[in-house]
């Protein structure tokens, strides 16, 4: 079993315990038999772990075993959703990274200065991001005194607009922190560094997603079928 499923001798068992496996029959003598249903379930899980994390892996697959139907695909309906959510907010981030590497911001008048408040309501976050970003140097506002309030003039808006597309689409402070400064001192936000990592942010999604679908897959033979879907709710027309 752990040669075919790909897993140590102990991890089988450790997935036995945790219900990722259904529990193994035992010989007269006291030795787990495993079957075909327990290498499918440990493939499944393998992919599933691999698409959505191994927390939410275990739940589905026990939700497979528990009780079929209902639950087990909601539970694969929301990890799909969860990726769909994702990728949606990375086309926003290479969108918004295109259109703002190409805005002119050396012209910087004191009128133009946005208060913490307004620059949060324009972008849809809370004041309390700005605070963090400005702790972590992301983006750091002009200040008359130590603890004047922040003014957020059009380059920082730019920074700020840049970092808010990136955090949504999964991109690390601590990357964030490293980058932003180069970018700065060239003056680019179409830097290579940035398409490189949009582009490697696309590429996980994209793996993650197939083993989403390879797990599915596997799971597909564990359970029972529900019946062939009624013509009326396929098509649209009477049966």
């Amino acid at each position: 079993m752990a040669r075919h499923a790909g897993y140590s001798v102990q991890q089988v068992r450790n997935l036995e315990r945790d219900g990722v496996l259904p529990p193994a029959t035992r010989s007269p003598a006291g030795y787990r038999i495993y079957d075909a249903a327990h290498l499918r379930s440990a493939l499944a899980y393998r992919a599933l772990a691999d698409g959505a994390g191994p927390a939410e892996a275990r739940r589905i697959m026990h939700a497979a075993h528990a009780q079929p139907g209902s639950d087990l695909l909601a539970l694969l309906d929301a990890a799909h959703a969860r990726l769909d959510r994702e990728r949606r907010a990375l086309k926003l981030a290479e969108e918004a990274a295109a259109a703002i590497s190409g805005e002119p911001m050396d012209d910087v008048r004191p009128s133009d200065a946005m208060s913490i408040s307004e620059l949060a309501a324009a972008l849809g976050v809370r004041p309390s991001t700005l605070r963090h970003w400005d702790a972590e140097g992301l983006v750091v506002p002009r200040r008359a005194s130590p603890r004047g309030p922040r003014r957020y003039f059009p380059d920082d808006v730019r920074d700020a607009r840049i970092v808010h597309q990136l955090r949504m689409a999964g991109y690390r402070v601590a990357p964030l922190q490293a980058l932003l400064p180069e970018l700065r001192r060239t003056h680019r936000w179409d830097g290579d560094e940035v398409t490189t990592t949009l582009a490697d942010r696309n590429a996980s999604i994209n793996a993650r997603s197939r083993a989403l679908l390879d797990g599915a897959a596997a799971l597909s033979t564990l359970i029972p079928p529900t019946g062939a879907v009624p013509r009326e709710a396929a098509d649209g027309s009477q049966a």
